[in-house]
Protein backbone atom coordinates (compact mmCIF):
# COMPACT_ATOMS: atom_id res chain seq x y z
CA UNK A 1 0.00 0.00 0.00
CA UNK A 2 1.16 3.57 -0.59
CA UNK A 3 2.20 5.55 2.46
CA UNK A 4 -0.10 7.94 4.26
CA UNK A 5 0.65 11.64 4.28
CA UNK A 6 4.00 12.62 5.74
CA UNK A 7 4.01 13.43 9.45
CA UNK A 8 4.15 17.09 10.52
CA UNK A 9 6.49 16.43 13.44
CA UNK A 10 10.07 16.60 12.25
CA UNK A 11 13.37 16.07 14.01
CA UNK A 12 16.67 17.81 13.30
CA UNK A 13 19.66 15.87 12.02
CA UNK A 14 23.34 16.85 12.13
CA UNK A 15 23.38 15.89 8.44
CA UNK A 16 20.89 18.66 7.60
CA UNK A 17 21.25 22.43 7.59
CA UNK A 18 19.59 24.28 10.45
CA UNK A 19 15.86 24.67 9.96
CA UNK A 20 15.31 21.40 8.11
CA UNK A 21 14.15 18.09 9.56
CA UNK A 22 13.16 14.49 8.90
CA UNK A 23 10.59 12.13 10.44
CA UNK A 24 11.75 10.61 13.75
CA UNK A 25 11.21 7.20 12.13
CA UNK A 26 14.66 7.69 10.56
CA UNK A 27 16.14 6.32 13.77
CA UNK A 28 13.86 3.27 14.02
CA UNK A 29 15.56 0.18 12.65
CA UNK A 30 14.03 -1.06 9.36
CA UNK A 31 13.40 -4.51 10.84
CA UNK A 32 11.37 -2.96 13.64
CA UNK A 33 9.44 -0.76 11.19
CA UNK A 34 8.71 -3.70 8.90
CA UNK A 35 7.24 -5.79 11.71
CA UNK A 36 5.09 -2.89 12.85
CA UNK A 37 3.80 -2.36 9.31
CA UNK A 38 3.01 -6.06 8.97
CA UNK A 39 1.07 -5.84 12.20
CA UNK A 40 -0.89 -2.70 11.42
CA UNK A 41 -1.48 -2.73 7.64
CA UNK A 42 -4.13 -4.88 5.91
CA UNK A 43 -1.26 -5.83 3.61
CA UNK A 44 2.13 -4.38 2.71
CA UNK A 45 3.14 -3.92 -0.92
CA UNK A 46 6.77 -3.65 -2.00
CA UNK A 47 7.58 -2.80 -5.63
CA UNK A 48 10.45 -4.89 -6.99
CA UNK A 49 13.72 -3.06 -7.78
CA UNK A 50 17.34 -3.99 -8.32
CA UNK A 51 19.39 -0.85 -7.69
CA UNK A 52 19.52 2.25 -5.44
CA UNK A 53 17.81 4.54 -7.96
CA UNK A 54 14.83 2.20 -8.24
CA UNK A 55 14.59 2.02 -4.45
CA UNK A 56 14.66 5.82 -4.23
CA UNK A 57 11.82 6.11 -6.75
CA UNK A 58 9.77 3.67 -4.67
CA UNK A 59 10.43 5.87 -1.65
CA UNK A 60 9.62 9.07 -3.55
CA UNK A 61 6.17 7.71 -4.37
CA UNK A 62 5.67 6.87 -0.69
CA UNK A 63 5.44 3.10 -0.81
CA UNK A 64 5.98 1.57 2.59
CA UNK A 65 8.35 -1.24 1.57
CA UNK A 66 10.94 -2.05 -1.09
CA UNK A 67 11.51 -5.51 -2.54
CA UNK A 68 15.07 -6.11 -3.78
CA UNK A 69 14.58 -8.74 -6.48
CA UNK A 70 17.08 -11.48 -7.27
CA UNK A 71 15.92 -12.03 -10.84
CA UNK A 72 15.98 -8.28 -11.50
CA UNK A 73 19.42 -8.09 -9.92
CA UNK A 74 20.67 -10.84 -12.24
CA UNK A 75 19.36 -8.97 -15.28
CA UNK A 76 20.28 -5.49 -14.10
CA UNK A 77 23.79 -6.19 -12.85
CA UNK A 78 24.96 -9.22 -14.80
CA UNK A 79 22.72 -9.24 -17.86
CA UNK A 80 21.77 -12.86 -17.20
CA UNK A 81 18.93 -14.97 -15.88
CA UNK A 82 17.94 -16.17 -12.43
CA UNK A 83 19.68 -19.53 -12.17
CA UNK A 84 22.11 -19.00 -9.26
CA UNK A 85 24.63 -17.18 -11.48
CA UNK A 86 25.49 -14.48 -8.97
CA UNK A 87 26.91 -14.97 -5.49
CA UNK A 88 25.38 -14.11 -2.14
CA UNK A 89 27.83 -11.30 -1.31
CA UNK A 90 27.06 -9.65 -4.68
CA UNK A 91 23.36 -9.22 -3.99
CA UNK A 92 24.03 -8.42 -0.33
CA UNK A 93 26.25 -5.56 -1.45
CA UNK A 94 23.55 -4.37 -3.84
CA UNK A 95 21.02 -4.40 -1.02
CA UNK A 96 23.46 -2.58 1.30
CA UNK A 97 23.90 0.19 -1.27
CA UNK A 98 20.12 0.47 -1.67
CA UNK A 99 19.60 0.83 2.09
CA UNK A 100 22.33 3.47 2.27
CA UNK A 101 20.88 5.31 -0.72
CA UNK A 102 17.45 5.50 0.89
CA UNK A 103 18.90 7.13 3.99
CA UNK A 104 20.72 9.67 1.85
CA UNK A 105 17.67 10.27 -0.33
CA UNK A 106 15.61 11.16 2.73
CA UNK A 107 18.09 13.95 3.47
CA UNK A 108 18.28 15.28 -0.09
CA UNK A 109 14.50 15.39 -0.41
CA UNK A 110 14.16 17.04 3.02
CA UNK A 111 15.78 20.28 1.78
CA UNK A 112 14.13 20.54 -1.64
CA UNK A 113 15.79 23.32 -3.62
CA UNK A 114 15.33 26.65 -1.83
CA UNK A 115 16.98 28.57 -4.66
CA UNK A 116 14.30 27.40 -7.11
CA UNK A 117 11.38 27.44 -4.71
CA UNK A 118 11.15 23.63 -4.59
CA UNK A 119 9.57 22.69 -1.28
CA UNK A 120 11.06 19.92 0.89
CA UNK A 121 9.51 16.49 0.41
CA UNK A 122 9.26 14.69 3.75
CA UNK A 123 9.61 10.94 3.28
CA UNK A 124 9.76 7.91 5.54
CA UNK A 125 12.41 5.33 4.69
CA UNK A 126 10.76 2.11 3.48
CA UNK A 127 12.20 -1.15 4.88
CA UNK A 128 13.98 -3.34 2.31
CA UNK A 129 13.17 -7.03 1.82
CA UNK A 130 15.82 -9.06 -0.01
CA UNK A 131 15.90 -12.24 -2.08
CA UNK A 132 18.25 -14.76 -0.44
CA UNK A 133 17.64 -17.50 -3.03
CA UNK A 134 18.45 -20.93 -1.58
CA UNK A 135 21.23 -19.66 0.65
CA UNK A 136 24.14 -20.08 -1.84
CA UNK A 137 25.38 -23.27 -0.17
CA UNK A 138 25.00 -25.06 3.15
CA UNK A 139 24.06 -23.66 6.55
CA UNK A 140 27.38 -21.82 6.84
CA UNK A 141 26.77 -20.01 3.58
CA UNK A 142 23.38 -19.12 5.03
CA UNK A 143 25.14 -17.93 8.18
CA UNK A 144 27.40 -15.61 6.20
CA UNK A 145 24.63 -14.30 3.96
CA UNK A 146 22.28 -13.57 6.84
CA UNK A 147 25.02 -11.66 8.64
CA UNK A 148 25.71 -9.60 5.52
CA UNK A 149 22.04 -8.73 5.14
CA UNK A 150 21.35 -7.97 8.79
CA UNK A 151 24.40 -5.73 9.13
CA UNK A 152 23.40 -4.00 5.88
CA UNK A 153 20.21 -2.78 7.54
CA UNK A 154 17.86 -5.05 5.63
CA UNK A 155 14.48 -5.66 7.29
CA UNK A 156 13.69 -9.15 5.98
CA UNK A 157 14.87 -11.87 3.63
CA UNK A 158 13.36 -14.96 2.05
CA UNK A 159 14.95 -18.37 1.69
CA UNK A 160 13.69 -21.10 -0.65
CA UNK A 161 13.79 -24.89 -0.50
CA UNK A 162 15.33 -25.63 -3.90
CA UNK A 163 18.34 -27.81 -4.63
CA UNK A 164 21.42 -25.80 -5.61
CA UNK A 165 21.97 -24.39 -8.13
CA UNK A 166 18.47 -22.98 -7.81
CA UNK A 167 16.46 -21.34 -10.55
CA UNK A 168 13.61 -18.88 -10.85
CA UNK A 169 10.36 -20.39 -9.65
CA UNK A 170 8.97 -19.92 -13.16
CA UNK A 171 11.76 -21.84 -14.91
CA UNK A 172 11.32 -25.60 -15.36
CA UNK A 173 13.33 -28.37 -13.73
CA UNK A 174 13.12 -27.35 -10.07
CA UNK A 175 14.05 -29.84 -7.35
CA UNK A 176 13.66 -29.60 -3.58
CA UNK A 177 16.06 -30.31 -0.74
CA UNK A 178 14.69 -32.38 2.16
CA UNK A 179 12.46 -30.37 4.49
CA UNK A 180 14.86 -31.08 7.34
CA UNK A 181 17.67 -29.38 5.41
CA UNK A 182 15.50 -26.36 4.73
CA UNK A 183 14.52 -26.18 8.38
CA UNK A 184 18.20 -26.23 9.33
CA UNK A 185 18.83 -23.25 7.07
CA UNK A 186 15.85 -21.40 8.54
CA UNK A 187 17.16 -22.10 12.03
CA UNK A 188 20.52 -20.67 11.03
CA UNK A 189 18.89 -17.50 9.64
CA UNK A 190 17.06 -16.97 12.90
CA UNK A 191 20.12 -17.74 15.00
CA UNK A 192 22.33 -15.26 13.16
CA UNK A 193 19.79 -12.45 13.34
CA UNK A 194 19.22 -13.09 17.04
CA UNK A 195 22.95 -13.22 17.71
CA UNK A 196 23.30 -9.82 16.06
CA UNK A 197 20.61 -8.41 18.31
CA UNK A 198 17.94 -8.31 15.62
CA UNK A 199 15.27 -10.65 16.87
CA UNK A 200 12.85 -8.51 14.87
CA UNK A 201 14.47 -9.44 11.55
CA UNK A 202 11.72 -11.07 9.47
CA UNK A 203 12.36 -14.56 8.10
CA UNK A 204 10.34 -15.60 5.05
CA UNK A 205 10.27 -19.28 4.04
CA UNK A 206 9.52 -19.98 0.40
CA UNK A 207 8.54 -23.32 -1.08
CA UNK A 208 8.70 -24.23 -4.76
CA UNK A 209 6.86 -27.46 -4.03
CA UNK A 210 3.93 -26.66 -6.30
CA UNK A 211 6.01 -26.82 -9.49
CA UNK A 212 8.93 -29.00 -8.43
CA UNK A 213 9.54 -32.09 -10.53
CA UNK A 214 11.84 -33.73 -7.96
CA UNK A 215 11.51 -33.93 -4.18
CA UNK A 216 12.15 -36.52 -1.45
CA UNK A 217 8.40 -36.87 -0.76
CA UNK A 218 6.04 -38.88 -2.98
CA UNK A 219 3.52 -36.03 -3.03
CA UNK A 220 3.63 -33.45 -5.81
CA UNK A 221 1.88 -30.25 -6.74
CA UNK A 222 -0.29 -28.31 -4.32
CA UNK A 223 -0.31 -31.15 -1.78
CA UNK A 224 3.47 -30.97 -1.52
CA UNK A 225 3.48 -27.17 -1.28
CA UNK A 226 0.96 -27.19 1.57
CA UNK A 227 2.86 -29.91 3.40
CA UNK A 228 6.15 -28.04 3.04
CA UNK A 229 4.65 -24.78 4.28
CA UNK A 230 3.26 -26.53 7.35
CA UNK A 231 6.55 -28.29 8.07
CA UNK A 232 8.35 -24.95 8.03
CA UNK A 233 5.74 -23.29 10.23
CA UNK A 234 6.04 -26.21 12.66
CA UNK A 235 9.53 -24.96 13.58
CA UNK A 236 8.10 -21.68 14.79
CA UNK A 237 10.73 -19.78 12.79
CA UNK A 238 9.19 -18.29 9.63
CA UNK A 239 7.27 -15.07 10.11
CA UNK A 240 5.82 -15.43 6.62
CA UNK A 241 5.49 -18.37 4.24
CA UNK A 242 5.59 -17.96 0.48
CA UNK A 243 4.42 -20.53 -2.05
CA UNK A 244 5.53 -19.79 -5.61
CA UNK A 245 2.55 -20.32 -7.93
CA UNK A 246 2.97 -21.18 -11.64
CA UNK A 247 0.03 -19.13 -12.97
CA UNK A 248 -2.25 -16.29 -11.92
CA UNK A 249 -5.15 -18.69 -11.22
CA UNK A 250 -6.84 -17.79 -7.96
CA UNK A 251 -7.98 -21.31 -7.06
CA UNK A 252 -4.61 -22.72 -5.93
CA UNK A 253 -3.86 -19.52 -4.00
CA UNK A 254 -7.10 -19.69 -2.07
CA UNK A 255 -6.72 -23.42 -1.41
CA UNK A 256 -3.14 -23.02 -0.19
CA UNK A 257 -4.04 -20.27 2.27
CA UNK A 258 -7.11 -22.12 3.52
CA UNK A 259 -5.39 -25.47 4.03
CA UNK A 260 -2.34 -24.04 5.78
CA UNK A 261 -4.47 -21.91 8.07
CA UNK A 262 -6.57 -24.93 9.03
CA UNK A 263 -3.42 -26.24 10.74
CA UNK A 264 -1.82 -22.89 11.62
CA UNK A 265 -4.63 -20.35 12.05
CA UNK A 266 -2.21 -17.48 12.71
CA UNK A 267 -0.07 -18.15 9.65
CA UNK A 268 0.78 -15.18 7.44
CA UNK A 269 1.92 -15.37 3.85
CA UNK A 270 3.94 -13.55 1.22
CA UNK A 271 2.80 -13.40 -2.40
CA UNK A 272 4.68 -12.79 -5.63
CA UNK A 273 2.24 -10.96 -7.94
CA UNK A 274 4.59 -12.23 -10.59
CA UNK A 275 5.70 -10.49 -13.75
CA UNK A 276 5.84 -13.96 -15.31
CA UNK A 277 2.04 -13.99 -15.58
CA UNK A 278 0.00 -12.22 -18.27
CA UNK A 279 -2.26 -10.52 -15.77
CA UNK A 280 -3.76 -8.33 -18.47
CA UNK A 281 -5.33 -11.46 -20.00
CA UNK A 282 -6.71 -12.77 -16.70
CA UNK A 283 -10.48 -12.11 -16.62
CA UNK A 284 -10.50 -12.02 -12.81
CA UNK A 285 -7.05 -11.16 -11.49
CA UNK A 286 -6.36 -11.38 -7.79
CA UNK A 287 -6.35 -7.94 -6.20
CA UNK A 288 -3.96 -6.91 -3.46
CA UNK A 289 -6.92 -6.33 -1.15
CA UNK A 290 -8.23 -9.85 -1.79
CA UNK A 291 -4.83 -11.29 -1.03
CA UNK A 292 -4.68 -9.28 2.18
CA UNK A 293 -8.00 -10.79 3.25
CA UNK A 294 -6.56 -14.28 2.64
CA UNK A 295 -3.64 -13.60 4.99
CA UNK A 296 -1.01 -12.48 2.48
CA UNK A 297 0.63 -9.73 4.51
CA UNK A 298 3.51 -8.94 2.15
CA UNK A 299 2.89 -8.63 -1.59
CA UNK A 300 5.46 -7.75 -4.23
CA UNK A 301 6.04 -7.70 -7.98
CA UNK A 302 9.52 -9.08 -8.44
CA UNK A 303 10.40 -7.63 -11.84
CA UNK A 304 8.14 -4.60 -11.96
CA UNK A 305 11.03 -2.15 -11.95
CA UNK A 306 12.95 -4.12 -14.55
CA UNK A 307 9.99 -4.23 -16.92
CA UNK A 308 9.32 -0.52 -16.46
CA UNK A 309 12.97 0.33 -17.12
CA UNK A 310 13.00 -1.89 -20.20
CA UNK A 311 9.81 -0.32 -21.52
CA UNK A 312 10.91 3.24 -20.87
CA UNK A 313 14.40 2.92 -22.29
CA UNK A 314 13.21 0.92 -25.28
CA UNK A 315 10.63 3.63 -26.04
CA UNK A 316 13.33 6.30 -25.93
CA UNK A 317 15.82 4.34 -28.01
CA UNK A 318 13.24 3.50 -30.66
CA UNK A 319 12.26 7.17 -30.88
CA UNK A 320 15.88 8.32 -31.19
CA UNK A 321 16.62 5.64 -33.77
CA UNK A 322 13.77 6.99 -35.86
CA UNK A 323 13.86 10.72 -35.10
CA UNK A 324 17.35 11.30 -33.66
CA UNK A 325 17.43 14.28 -31.26
CA UNK A 326 13.65 14.74 -31.57
CA UNK A 327 13.16 11.42 -29.78
CA UNK A 328 14.91 12.81 -26.71
CA UNK A 329 13.11 16.15 -26.95
CA UNK A 330 9.82 14.22 -26.86
CA UNK A 331 10.93 12.53 -23.65
CA UNK A 332 11.71 15.89 -22.05
CA UNK A 333 8.32 17.25 -23.07
CA UNK A 334 6.65 14.35 -21.27
CA UNK A 335 8.85 14.86 -18.19
CA UNK A 336 8.04 18.57 -17.96
CA UNK A 337 4.34 18.43 -18.80
CA UNK A 338 2.29 20.54 -16.37
CA UNK A 339 1.27 18.36 -13.45
CA UNK A 340 3.75 15.59 -14.24
CA UNK A 341 5.41 14.18 -11.13
CA UNK A 342 8.66 12.82 -12.54
CA UNK A 343 11.34 13.34 -9.89
CA UNK A 344 14.20 12.38 -12.20
CA UNK A 345 13.43 15.10 -14.77
CA UNK A 346 15.98 17.19 -12.92
CA UNK A 347 18.80 14.76 -12.26
CA UNK A 348 20.44 17.48 -10.15
CA UNK A 349 17.51 17.74 -7.74
CA UNK A 350 16.95 13.98 -7.65
CA UNK A 351 20.59 13.20 -6.88
CA UNK A 352 20.82 15.92 -4.23
CA UNK A 353 22.88 18.74 -5.70
CA UNK A 354 20.96 21.40 -3.69
CA UNK A 355 21.54 19.37 -0.52
CA UNK A 356 25.24 19.12 -1.23
CA UNK A 357 25.49 22.86 -1.80
CA UNK A 358 23.70 23.66 1.46
CA UNK A 359 25.53 21.16 3.64
CA UNK A 360 28.82 21.81 1.88
CA UNK A 361 28.50 25.49 2.74
CA UNK A 362 27.62 24.68 6.35
CA UNK A 363 30.67 22.44 6.67
CA UNK A 364 32.97 24.91 4.87
CA UNK A 365 33.69 22.48 2.05
CA UNK A 366 35.80 23.82 -0.82
CA UNK A 367 33.76 25.53 -3.55
CA UNK A 368 30.45 24.16 -2.29
CA UNK A 369 27.81 26.84 -1.86
CA UNK A 370 25.24 28.72 -3.89
CA UNK A 371 27.74 31.50 -4.61
CA UNK A 372 29.63 29.11 -6.87
CA UNK A 373 26.56 28.20 -8.92
CA UNK A 374 26.29 29.80 -12.34
CA UNK A 375 23.26 32.04 -12.74
CA UNK A 376 21.56 30.34 -15.67
CA UNK A 377 17.99 30.91 -16.86
CA UNK A 378 15.62 28.23 -15.56
CA UNK A 379 14.02 27.87 -19.00
CA UNK A 380 17.40 26.79 -20.35
CA UNK A 381 18.62 24.16 -17.89
CA UNK A 382 17.19 21.54 -15.57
Amino acid sequence: MAAVAAPTELAPSPLLPEGFGVPPSRWIHPATRFRELLRTEPYLFGPGVYDPMGAQLVMYHRFKAVYFSGYSFAIGHLGTTDMDLYSGPEIADGARRAVSALRKFQLTMAVGDPAKGVEPRILDIPPVVVDMDAGYGNIFNVQRQTELLVTAGVAAAHLEDQVLPKRCGHIGGKALVPATEMNGKLRMMRAVADDLGRDDFTVIARTDGLSAIDAPEPARGLELAIDRACRYLETGIPDLVWCEFPTSDRGPVETFADQVRRRYPEASFAFNWSSSFKWYLDPDPLTFAELGDLGFKFIFITLGGQHAAGHGLSTLLAAMAERQEQGYIELQRREFEPGADVPTRSHHEFSGVPYHHLVGKAYDAARLGREFVEALPEEKVV
